[in-house]
């Protein structure tokens, strides 16, 4: 049984890689500093999966601890989710940004080459190609320059695992996500932000639901049909399925280079207008909104063309934009 850690484990995305690789037969370490999640996620894995992760609540921000992990634990593959990832606030905060996404993935590549540790699956995003000037992106877009720190941390990630492979013995894949959301069938693990949403879909259920008196729609100016920004969602199972897909395929030697890119989203892109629209119709409720002012850092539209990840990964999405929404609905529901 491959031993696999998984950083940010208790995450949104995280959460749901990790019941989608025990109930592929994988053993899991989750490493979390529980800053932005909840240790009762662990508890929710386990009642899905049977199956109770091991977990170290550890910041790998810390390089002694970092080490002392590695230590006293031997894996087969890192899946690293862990990483701040609010636009807005790596605006307001870069060095915060810069120090907490880049530091700790500098400790964890270090550990994998003084031990020999192969294969590195990195959370990237979409926001790492900047501002596109052409859509869809395909994986050959070139980058522009990012549009927030966070951004900015995504691309420099990115150009440091590429130069470690190339340096070290490694091998790497990173995924650029388009926009998670939705949650899991069981609606135990979802997405539960802290504090006011920096993320679409919880601000539409937690207004549904009466959490907040209203929705703030960020900007009705842009260059698209209705003036709202245009992304991919895609449902978070599917994103977490493709994390296995990766991880296999990196396991199995498979892979034709030592850093290899794919895109992951559905290849459709949604304004902010009409995922409000599709819930409204769904669930019969209207919706409080409002028009605010754009967010710093955003950017007008940017969805996938998913081609190339289909052919190579054997993977392609499953789940509709109803579905997603029904599901974080479901969870929305469930939360007190």
């Amino acid at each position: 049984m491959k031993k696999i850690l998984v950083t940010g484990g208790l995450g949104f995305i995280g959460s749901h890689t990790v019941v989608e690789l025990q109930n592929e037969g994988f053993e899991v370490i989750i490493i979390d500093n529980l800053s932005n999640s909840k240790i009762e996620v662990l508890d929710n894995i386990t009642e899905i999966t049977g199956i109770k992760p091991k977990f170290h609540q550890l910041d790998l921000r810390v390089k002694s601890d970092v080490k002392s992990f590695f230590d006293t634990n031997k894996v087969d593959g890192i899946i690293h989710f862990a990483a701040f990832k609010a636009i807005g606030e790596s605006v307001a905060n870069p060095l915060e940004y810069y120090e907490n996404n880049i530091g700790s993935l500098v400790f964890l590549l270090q550990e994998m080459r003084d031990r020999n540790i192969d294969n590195f699956i990195f959370s990237s995003s979409c926001m790492a190609y900047g501002t596109p000037e052409k859509l869809p992106i395909t994986e050959s877009t070139p980058s522009n320059k990012a549009a927030s720190p966070y951004a900015n941390t995504k691309q420099i990630g990115e150009e440091i695992i590429e130069e470690s492979c190339n340096s070290y013995k490694m091998n790497a894949i990173t995924l650029r996500y388009f926009n998670p959301i939705g949650a899991h069938e069981t609606a135990k693990i979802g997405e539960f932000p802290t504090g006011t949403p920096q993320n679409l879909i919880p601000y539409i259920t937690q207004t549904a639901a009466g959490i907040r008196e209203q929705l703030s729609v960020f900007g009705n100016d842009y260059d698209t049909p209705d003036g709202t920004a245009i992304r991919d969602y895609i449902h978070v199972v599917d994103l977490a399925k493709a994390h296995i897909v990766s991880l296999k395929r990196l396991l199995n030697k498979e892979n034709k280079k030592n850093f290899e890119l794919f895109n992951i989203g559905t290849g459709k892109g949604s304004t902010v207008l009409e995922v409000i629209t599709t819930f409204e119709k769904v669930y019969k409720k209207t919706l409080n909104y409002k028009i605010v002012n754009r967010r710093p850092g955003d950017i007008t539209a940017i969805y996938a063309d998913t081609e190339f990840t289909n052919k190579e990964l054997g993977w392609k999405t499953e789940k509709t934009l109803e579905e997603a929404l029904s599901s974080a609905w479901k969870w929305q529901l469930k939360q007190k």
